[in-house]
């Protein structure tokens, strides 16, 4: 199929920054569709219709379909397919039905300024995103190149960076790289940023961490005072163990079964890129803890679901893993390993008499690994060090059949 609809990805310097097969593309374009300040870089000589960008942008889909059979564009801001429209569009045509022109992307740009190597660097967007969702790419020596969401995002990332522990990050303003009103300029996240940023900017975050500030590790099994809890939780030993096999990949949604304080949650979330999590969990307290919890440690990716288990179930996504964490009962495996997609994984903690007998019988017939934990911690006892042990856990998880 030849594609009737091109994206065209365009440079701050307007159409001078096209490359000549771009140029001709939008030259012979019937209709063009864009943002205003996209469709501000047309020459006013230009007989194409322009199509601005409806609010909220999804409604611009009947506009798109409306166009099939001519000669359409759409222009967009450096590479579409970084942060760009490029993926809304696969959801709206067919396949074949349009092909994508890139300029070099903000991060190829805010790069090359910095001296910076992407392959080193984080790629990110806080454009229609809260700051919040960077927490979990907050690492001394990390360096992150952010789009923008307007001139207040520089003011709203030192805010971020200050209360997480990184107030000695430096901060590099680019505005309108590749345009003639380009501007670099630098300062730290706990010095005074600089409001007359102009809307069109990409961040660098050089992240520096201040001294004495507390760093958490991706990697599951983080501290138990990390999080707010009432005692009732998965703690860390287990809780690594449970994310080891619960396996999180990217994009993956998890069932977190009575979710408690929610680490389970937040420990995927954090270790699985994109992923997602329905913390299903009925104490109203308890929810409470879920939302502080990931809010200062992987506040994107999570919806909280605030009734019990199975009938929580009804009408959501199937999981690519299920925690059951909360005690279980006759009833709740079946809704829950049911519910998962083939291929997917579900653990299962007992910590009761009751919950072991069912997750014995449970082995019995569905098989798996199944595993008795126990940890014991060196505690004072007198003048002395003893061993305190916790309750023994017993441990589950199964892989349902079939192919994902």
């Amino acid at each position: 199929m030849t594609p009737w609809l091109h994206l065209v990805g365009i440079g701050d310097g307007g159409m001078d920054t096209l490359t000549p097969e771009a140029a001709r593309i939008v030259a012979g374009a019937e209709i063009v569709f864009g943002g205003a300040r996209h469709l501000a870089l047309l020459p006013e000589t230009h007989p194409a219709e322009r199509r601005p960008w409806r609010s909220p942008f999804a409604d611009s889909a009947p506009d798109i379909l409306a166009a099939r059979g001519r000669r359409a564009v759409v222009l967009a801001t450096g590479d579409p397919s970084w942060f760009g429209p490029a993926r809304w569009l696969r959801g709206v045509l067919g396949p074949g039905e349009f092909a994508v022109l890139p300029a070099p992307s903000a991060f190829s740009l805010a790069a090359a300024r910095l001296g910076w190597s992407l392959e080193d660097v984080r790629c990110l967007s806080i454009h229609g995103r809260p700051p919040e969702a960077l927490v979990p790419e907050l690492r001394d020596g990390a360096r992150l190149l952010v789009l923008a969401e307007d001139a207040r995002s520089p003011a709203r990332l030192a805010e971020l960076l200050r209360a997480r522990g990184f107030g000695a990050s430096r901060l590099h303003l680019l505005e309108h790289m590749g345009g003639a009103a380009e501007r670099l300029r630098e300062t730290v996240a706990d010095g005074d940023v600089p409001a007359d940023v102009a809307a069109l900017h990409t961040i660098g975050v050089d992240c520096r961490a201040d001294a004495g500030a507390r760093r958490f590790s991706a990697v599951p099994g983080l501290p138990d005072d990390a999080f707010r809890h009432d005692g009732k939780m998965t703690k860390r030993t287990l809780r690594a163990l449970a994310l080891a096999a619960l396996e999180p990949m990217p994009g993956a949604l998890l069932w977190d079964v009575g979710a408690g304080c929610g680490s389970i949650s937040v420990e995927w979330l954090r270790a699985a890129p994109g992923g997602r999590v329905l913390a299903i969990e009925p104490d109203a307290a308890r929810r409470a803890m879920i939302a502080e919890n990931a809010a200062r440690l992987a506040p994107a990716g999570l919806r909280i679901v605030p009734e019990r288990a199975p009938a929580a179930f009804e009408g959501l996504p199937a999981p690519d893993a299920v925690f059951l964490g909360g005690g279980l009962t006759d009833g709740l495996f079946p809704a829950a390993f049911g519910a998962l997609k083939p291929g997917g994984r579900l653990v299962a903690h007992a910590v009761t008499l009751e919950s072991e007998q069912i997750l014995l019988a449970l082995h019995e017939v569905h098989g798996g690994e199944l595993l008795r934990v126990s940890v014991a911690a060196a505690e004072p006892v007198g003048p002395y060090r003893g061993w305190r042990p916790a309750m023994p856990v017993t441990h589950w998880h199964v892989t349902r059949k079939g192919t994902p």
